[in-house]
C-alpha cells in the first residue's frame, strides 16, 4: 500500500502551480523585469525557467519515458532549454500565464494516469552521478519541488515590491479569526 501515488502527485502539482499562478497574477506586469540583485533572474525569467523546466521534464518522462540518462547529450539538452527560456523571457505576462496554465493542465492529466509500475521504474544516471539511479516518482516529485523553490523566490520578490503574498494573507486571516480558548 502506498500513501502517495499518481493521484496525490497530480493534486499536489496542481496546488503548487495554482499558487505560482496567483503570485504571477498579483505581480504587476511593469514589475516583471524586476531583479532582486544583479545577476539574478527577473520575475519574467523565473517564470520562463519554471515553464521550460517543467516542459522539459514532461517531454523526458511523459513523452519519451526515458529510463536512462546514459548516452544523453546533457549539454545539448541544457542548451535547448536555455534557448527556450530566452524565448519565453520576452513573453508578455498574459502569454506566460496562459502557457503556465496549459502546462499545469497537461502535467495534471499525465500525472493522474501514471501507473504504479511507471512511478516505480528506475531511471539510471551515468557515472559519476550520485545516486546512480532514482525512481521516476522521485524525479517527477522533484519537478514540483523545483517549482516550489522558485515560487519562494517570487514570494520574496513580492515582499521587495511591497506586496504581501497571498499565502501570507490567507494565514493572517485564519489567525485573526481564531479566538483564544480557555482563558
Amino acid at each position: 500500500m502506498t500513501y502517495y501515488g499518481a493521484a496525490e502527485l497530480a493534486r499536489s502539482f496542481r496546488t503548487v502551480r495554482k499558487n505560482t499562478l496567483i503570485i504571477a497574477e498579483e505581480i504587476p506586469e511593469e514589475q516583471y523585469d524586476f531583479r532582486p540583485a544583479p545577476g539574478s533572474r527577473s520575475v519574467r525569467e523565473i517564470l520562463a525557467h519554471m515553464l521550460t523546466s517543467s516542459q522539459g521534464t514532461y517531454r523526458g518522462h511523459a513523452v519519451r519515458k526515458i529510463t536512462t540518462f546514459a548516452g544523453v547529450d546533457l549539454q545539448a539538452v541544457i542548451s535547448e532549454r536555455l534557448a527556450q527560456e530566452q524565448q519565453w523571457a520576452t513573453a508578455s505576462k498574459s502569454q506566460l500565464l496562459e502557457a503556465l496554465r496549459g502546462d499545469a493542465d497537461t502535467w495534471g492529466k499525465h500525472l493522474e494516469q501514471i501507473s504504479e509500475d511507471d512511478l516505480a521504474a528506475t531511471v539510471t544516471f551515468p557515472e559519476p552521478a550520485q545516486p546512480p539511479s532514482k525512481s521516476r516518482f522521485e524525479i517527477l516529485l522533484s519537478n514540483k519541488e523545483h517549482e516550489m523553490h522558485h515560487r519562494a523566490q517570487l514570494m520574496s520578490i513580492e515582499r521587495l515590491l511591497g506586496l504581501v503574498p497571498h499565502l501570507t494573507r490567507e494565514r493572517q486571516a485564519r489567525m485573526a479569526s481564531w479566538t483564544p480558548t480557555g482563558r
